[in-house]
């Protein structure tokens, strides 16, 4: 009998990035899928993250969504699985996100602008 695998597939929103106290996500709507193949003291995760997450935008400060892609896959021990799962999700995120989080030229909220002009 070989490996059992099977899929996983969950959506995960602003209440995920607050369990782990992250200020800066405004709001998310990520689909994770995962196949999952268990050997019995290990299990083998292909894990798959899309979908979007709203931040501050760094020269305005008003909300900012950014397109999320990313994806890992990892070797769990089954006593560490939902622990060490959620929090490589959360890192693969917050390392998908680009250093610099700013509107379009012109999306910027006009009277921020015009302040930080003078």
């Amino acid at each position: 009998m070989g490996p059992a695998t099977t899929e996983f597939d969950r959506q995960i929103g602003k209440e995920f990035f607050d369990s782990f106290g992250n200020p800066d996500i405004l709001e998310a709507s990520l689909d994770v899928c995962c196949d999952i193949v268990r050997h019995g003291v290990t299990v083998d995760v292909d894990c798959s993250i899309e979908g979007s997450v709203t931040v501050p935008c760094d020269r305005c400060l008003e909300p900012l969504e950014i397109a999320i892609e990313t994806g890992f896959s990892e070797t769990y021990a089954p006593e560490e699985d939902e622990l060490d799962f959620n929090q490589d999700v959360y890192d693969y995120v917050c390392t998908a996100l680009p250093l610099q989080r700013v509107h379009e030229d012109g999306k910027c909220n006009p009277e921020t602008i015009k302040y930080l002009s003078k």
